[in-house]
């Protein structure tokens, strides 16, 4: 005789059909910025610009980080349904938005190096061809920034933040920064002189990436350490079922397990309790972001 066994408690964790139009975006913004890296350090060598060369460079980092980005998308999407992960896969993404921020950090580091370098040893540029060259890279770095704008402030108007989107977004934002320095030391330097500006250029776009690089790491790696959230939510999820008659919650955790999804672990005791499912719905009803719902009820 076969057994068989059937797992009554399973239930969906996939929460990969919030990320499905962001990840077309990002796939598009890939190849443009792939396309425009391979423009620029090509141009850069070939004129001697440090700034077209190190915005080129600087974007290939960008390049790899939205595939990292991509992979993420995909990992989270291949095992959406794998009850080996108890929470199933929504941190995928903030595990990339970590990895892309740690990218920036390091492309912030090499940037302020070699423009120091510079600043020591100034080369010879050709200018125009590198203005022109940085001038396509701003148009394409404009187009990709209208690409994930709408998708980036739509998650911020409503606290739910894709961090995968959120990682893409900055770095063509850092691209773009880059590209208007570029502009800005090659005019100067044509025009001027002031062949110093190219590489300075470099020093003030390396210290806004990295600005840029520690707020992400910082808001993805409370979500992967599991931080708590804030007071404020959890004195309201405590009034949703104190409000019941001699209720009294003896312990609560609530955290972040995907962008628009919470998990919350709670035991109470009460008097002639409800049913489970009664103070589920009851959460539900005031926060629909807990999606994972985990009730002890010891009664009196």
């Amino acid at each position: 005789m076969q057994n068989k066994s059937t797992v009554r408690w399973h239930h969906s964790h996939d929460y990969t059909a919030d990320s499905t139009h962001n990840e077309k975006q990002v796939k598009i913004v890939f190849w443009l910025t792939t396309v425009i890296m391979v423009l620029e350090i090509s141009a850069g060598t070939w004129s001697g610009s440090m700034a077209l060369l190190a915005d080129g460079w600087h974007m290939g980092t960008h390049s790899a980080a939205f595939a990292i980005t991509i992979f993420t998308y995909y990992y989270a999407k291949k095992h959406a349904d794998n009850q080996s992960f108890s929470f199933g896969t929504g941190k995928v993404n903030y595990l990339g938005g970590f990895a892309s921020a740690v990218a920036l950090a390091i492309v912030a580091l090499m940037m302020a190096i070699e423009s120091i370098q510079r600043l020591i040893e100034p080369q010879n540029i050709l200018f125009n061809e590198a203005i022109l060259v940085a001038i396509v890279g701003l148009t394409v770095n404009a187009v990709s920034v209208f690409l994930l704008q709408d998708n980036h402030h739509h998650g911020h108007e409503h606290h739910h933040h894709d961090h995968n989107l959120k990682a893409a977004y900055f770095h063509v934002l850092a691209d773009t920064l880059t590209s208007i320095l570029a502009i800005i030391a090659l005019l100067a330097g044509k025009y001027f002189g002031l062949i110093w500006m190219d590489a300075l250029m470099g020093i003030v776009g390396a210290v806004v990436i990295f600005r840029w690089s520690y707020n992400l790491i910082r808001e993805s790696s409370d979500v992967l350490l599991d931080k708590s959230v804030s007071p404020s939510t959890l004195e309201k999820i405590a009034g949703v079922i104190q409000a019941e008659n001699e209720t009294i919650i003896n312990d609560l955790h609530v955290w972040k397990i995907a962008p628009r999804h919470q998990a919350v672990i709670l035991s109470i005791t009460a008097r002639n309790p409800h049913k489970p499912e009664q103070y589920k719905e009851r959460l539900k009803q005031y926060f629909p972001q807990l999606s994972h719902i985990s009730i002890e009820i010891v009664e009196v």
